[in-house]
């Protein structure tokens, strides 16, 4: 489905903030799967995001999906096939402009500009309403004055509302407060699961890395140091997984927002 295959990527190069990303990184991904990434800040993790949709080219390698190379596709093609929701809640929609007219610009509506038809305002409010949290009676409601958690709920909506052939989440819970990013994560299993997405998703709860999706990932310095799945990840503890980091990198995990999640 997603085949990276020696992807290098270096910032600044020749100069003294010279800077190796990734570093002859492969990484196969099955259709279907939904893969958990944990790593240091800097290890390389929303970078792998950046090139797998484009947001810069790589250095060297091959980037494929579905069997095409997407290597040198501009950004903007490849996000007809990849979703990508950020951390900040305020990304992934537009504040001025109402619930149901992002809902409208998300799905390709044609008509969306002037007229959005019953049939489309009753299928807005069909998906709203499985969010359960009200937003189907606020159709009307700039985006702009809903919380963080309704924002990002609402973005994740809008991001598989033409399900993707692959969804990125880059640590899409963690500017909010614990409450809600559970909310927010239990929508995302449910969306995941029943549209069948195949997703990678950044996590700094270690927690939420092995209870969530099939595969658990870990990089560092710019690798990937630990892949796990199957019944050996289903029996895997927290310690297990700082311990298999730990083997993998040569060094014991050192983030303290990991940590902290950790306790």
């Amino acid at each position: 489905m997603l085949n990276l295959t020696h992807v290098y990527k270096t910032f600044n190069p020749g100069t003294i903030n010279e800077r190796a990303a990734l570093i002859d990184l492969n990484l196969q991904v099955a259709d279907g799967d939904f893969i958990t990434i944990i790593g240091s800040n800097g290890a390389g993790k929303s970078t792998l995001f950046n090139a797998i949709s484009g947001v810069f080219y790589t250095d060297a390698g091959r980037i494929e999906l579905d069997e095409e190379d997407i290597t040198m596709m501009p950004e903007h093609k490849r996000s007809r096939k990849i979703g990508r929701l950020f951390q900040d809640p305020m990304l992934g929609s537009a504040p001025g402009m109402t619930i149901e007219e992002n809902l409208a610009l998300a799905a390709g509506s044609g008509s969306w500009l002037s007229c959005i038809s019953r049939k489309e305002k009753q299928a807005f409010r069909e998906k709203l309403a499985l969010l359960n949290m009200g937003l189907e009676d606020r159709m009307k409601q700039p985006v702009g004055l809903l919380s963080g958690g309704q924002r990002q709920a609402l973005t994740l909506l809008m991001a598989t509302i033409n399900p993707p052939r692959l969804l990125l989440l880059d640590e899409h819970t963690a500017a909010l407060d614990p409450a809600t990013a559970e909310k927010v994560l239990a929508i995302t299993r449910e969306v995941v699961d029943k549209e069948k997405i195949t997703c990678l998703m950044i996590t700094h709860n270690l927690e939420s890395a092995l209870s969530f999706g099939n595969r658990t990932i870990m990089m560092d310095s710019a690798r990937i140091v630990f892949d796990i799945s199957g019944e050996q990840r289903s029996k895997m503890s927290v310690d297990d997984l700082l311990t298999a980091f730990k083997q993998g990198a040569g060094h014991a995990l050192d983030n303290d927002r990991i940590l902290l999640e950790k306790e």
